[in-house]
């Protein structure tokens, strides 16, 4: 039996949340309504691909932000896990804990992979870019964490 959320597709309604920090601080997508928020999804803090794809955002977030973006990752560490992650990677977005995985069920980012061989459940790299009314406006699955932002910038037209 197949284990995956169900994906969601642009024009759909971006599911509401609302996740711990990495401070320990309550972030919930509404705080951001009326902005555009890129909202990407990573399997593991401080492994090869996930901070590729951490660092790739942190070296384009000034681009992102003149273009009116709005940058949150979610995985499921812990808080102290996401903290230690930031500040050894100097990342400057908020990272996010979904450690149910209940987000990342709602944004179809959640299932079945296979690394090395071996087939696993968890978090799949997804980005959604959701629009000031809370509709997403393009969504990508089975990311590549190396020249993604770059993918996702040209995509957007910045």
């Amino acid at each position: 039996m197949s284990i995956q959320s169900s994906p969601l597709a642009a024009g759909q309604a971006a599911p509401d949340f609302s996740l711990q920090d990495a401070k320990g601080e309550t972030v919930s997508l509404s705080d951001f309504s009326g902005q555009k928020v890129i909202v990407y999804f990573y399997p593991k803090a401080a492994t090869p691909g996930c901070t590729t794809e951490a660092c790739d955002f942190r070296d384009n977030l000034n681009s992102l932000q003149a273009a009116g973006y709005s940058v949150l990752g979610i995985s499921p560490d812990a808080p102290e896990e996401l903290a230690a992650f930031a500040n050894d990677e100097s990342l400057n977005f908020p990272l996010l804990s979904d450690p149910g995985n209940e987000v990342a069920t709602a944004y179809g980012s959640y299932g079945e992979k296979t690394i090395g061989g071996k087939t696993i459940v968890g978090t799949l790299r997804s980005t959604a870019v959701i629009n000031e009314d809370g509709s997403i406006q393009q969504i990508e699955y089975s990311v590549d964490a190396t020249g993604h932002v770059a993918r996702l910038r040209d995509s957007l037209g910045i």
